[in-house]
């Protein structure tokens, strides 16, 4: 049992909480056996709350890797937590569609921390789907006691359904804070233990089909358990009006509650499978019933395909947050032109970025530059103004190789992929595969940014670190000894502030080259070398 004395005091009885932080505190609660997962806006917080607060978490490379140790885990009988940005289910979809087949033994919660209104993602889509699409169970809170409650919840309703759960946050949710009052940690929790069952959890085709039709079953049942669930909550309307009445979910009740305060509204808290029975009556009491969700309009494409007559909001209104006004704009059915937001400070890299020089190299010979995610993305925008492409977690490489391929020679040569650290362990070591086994005619030139930290989600830990996500010490991944074993011959380490002449040297001379080159460009963020420096003195130090 996790020990309460590790949780401070002030977040054990009535505590202003974020949504993170609740779900952190839930997970405590429900003895989480393991927290798993990416760092990755805005869901990097519960795992690090989790661990502060006395629980046992750890980063994983990828996302699909931590969805899958929080399988075996689940496998086991035991409770998994494993937490991601809303982009990294993509790179998790394969063990998650397979796992709704499979079911688990003890619990598994998916944490899919949605980003509507990209205040830092590169999409803006919306996991709902994904709920549909692989028939896993999805719960949406509004607020941080929702988020507390419904984490314990997802935990139970994993175990009564042998399912995987999705709790579904958006940016929202996750950062703000509302008063929450938690309950008590929980009692007599099962040991974990391994049964076998081999029809249930391998799934080759003689086992996955049977798999399926279970699975559809269960989606059945719990689409009839959810007609009644306190998951689901109906407000009256405070004179009972039957003008109008509102089916919302997540952080838009908030928003529907503050702009129509006397509306009836029907808050959805399990989205997927829908009460459609219980939507249906709730709806046909009104002369004007309106869907009001943020991002697509997944609850009322759902609702609309099971014949019941409602009210979509304005295609307008799929595109960024919702807020009050806009809601108060989609209740009166306003779809004139919104006033544009006031213009922010764009953001830039640090002044002392060793990424600077990098960038002014690529600048200097005219590369054609395969961008990453990550705080070099910011090479981008001026005065840099350095980067052609930019896909998703570790395309860099193989966009890059793809350029290669395809341009004629003069231009092909120019071709440069950028990747950091963190996401080159993320999925850039495929790429990098790619390009030994399929080498362009004109060779090709990768850099990889070590910064020794993954900046951009908050200077967390990675395996090339050699820390923990609690940032103990631990096996640390060698990128130039494992791009050697790959079959790159040409691997460089510089330091592009030591000396930025040397590094565009050596960054001309490897375009000119038809071989494949690795310049690993190494310097240690400037944010993170004061704590960097911490950690290596308190790992110096022999245990008493």
């Amino acid at each position: 049992m996790t020990e309460t004395k590790s949780i401070p005091a002030w977040a054990q009885e009535r505590a202003l909480l974020s949504g993170n932080e609740a779900v952190a505190l839930a997970a405590l609660h429900a003895d989480i056996s393991l927290g798993t997962g990416y760092p990755g806006t805005p869901s990097t917080e519960i795992l690090e709350t989790f661990s502060e607060w006395g629980g046992r978490a750890q980063w994983a490379p990828n996302e699909k890797v931590g969805l899958e140790v929080g399988i075996g885990v689940a496998f086991a009988g035991a409770r998994a937590l494993v937490t991601m940005k809303h982009v990294g289910v993509n790179v998790a979809a394969d063990p998650l569609f397979t796992v709704a087949y499979t079911g688990v033994t003890g619990a598994l919660v998916i944490i899919s921390a949605d980003d509507p209104g990209l205040a830092s993602s590169q999409n803006e889509q919306d996991n709902r789907h994904y709920a549909r699409a692989a028939a896993v169970p999805m719960l949406e809170p509004s607020d941080s006691q929702e988020s507390y409650e419904f984490m314990l919840e997802a935990v139970r309703l994993s175990e009564i359904w042998k399912q995987p759960i999705i709790l579904r946050m958006t940016t929202r949710v996750c950062h703000s804070k509302t008063l929450v009052h938690p309950g008590k940690p929980q009692q007599n929790i099962p040991a974990a233990s391994f049964v076998r069952d081999i029809p249930g959890r391998v799934m080759i085709p003689a086992y996955a089909r049977p798999a399926h039709h279970r699975l559809r079953e269960k989606m059945s049942k719990l689409a009839e358990w959810n007609e009644t669930s306190e998951l689901n909550k109906e407000i009256a309307a405070a004179n009972g009006s039957r003008a109008l009445g509102i089916i919302t979910s997540g952080v838009s009740y908030q928003h529907v509650r503050e702009s129509a305060p006397n509306v009836a509204v029907l808050k959805l808290g399990m989205t997927w499978p829908l009460p459609m029975k219980k939507i249906a009556e709730f709806a046909s009491r009104f002369d004007r019933c309106l869907v009001i969700d943020e991002g697509d309009p997944v609850l009322a494409d759902s609702i609309r395909a099971a014949g019941i007559s409602v009210e979509a909001k304005p295609e307008m209104y799929r595109f960024g947050e919702l807020d009050v006004e806009r809601v108060r704009r989609i209740i009166q059915g306003d779809v004139s032109p919104e006033k544009a937001p006031p213009r922010g400070r764009p953001p830039a890299l640090c002044k002392a970025c060793p990424y600077r020089p990098v960038f002014g190299a690529f600048r200097k010979y005219d590369c054609i530059v395969a961008g990453d995610i990550g705080c070099y993305t910011l090479g981008v925008l001026p005065p840099l103004e350095a980067m052609d492409t930019c896909v998703c977690m570790g395309g860099s490489i193989s966009v890059g190789l793809g350029l290669r391929h395809a341009l004629p020679p003069e231009q092909a040569k120019r071709v440069v992929s950028v990747i950091g650290d963190s996401t080159f362990v993320h999925s850039g070591i495929t790429g990098l595969v790619e390009m030994v086994y399929n080498p362009p005619t004109t060779g090709h030139v990768v850099v990889i940014l070590d910064n020794a930290t993954t900046a951009m989600t908050g200077r967390q830990e990675h395996p090339g670190t050699g820390r923990t996500l609690s940032h103990e010490p631990t096996n640390q991944l060698d990128i130039e000894q494992l791009a050697r074993a790959i079959g790159v011959k040409n691997v460089v380490v510089i330091d592009p502030i030591e000396s930025p002449e040397s590094f565009e040297q050596l960054l001309s001379s490897s375009l000119e080259k038809p071989e494949l080159t690795l310049i690993i460009s190494r310097r240690v963020c400037l944010l993170a070398a004061g704590k960097i420096r911490e950690y290596q003195k308190a790992a110096a130090v022999p245990v008493a």
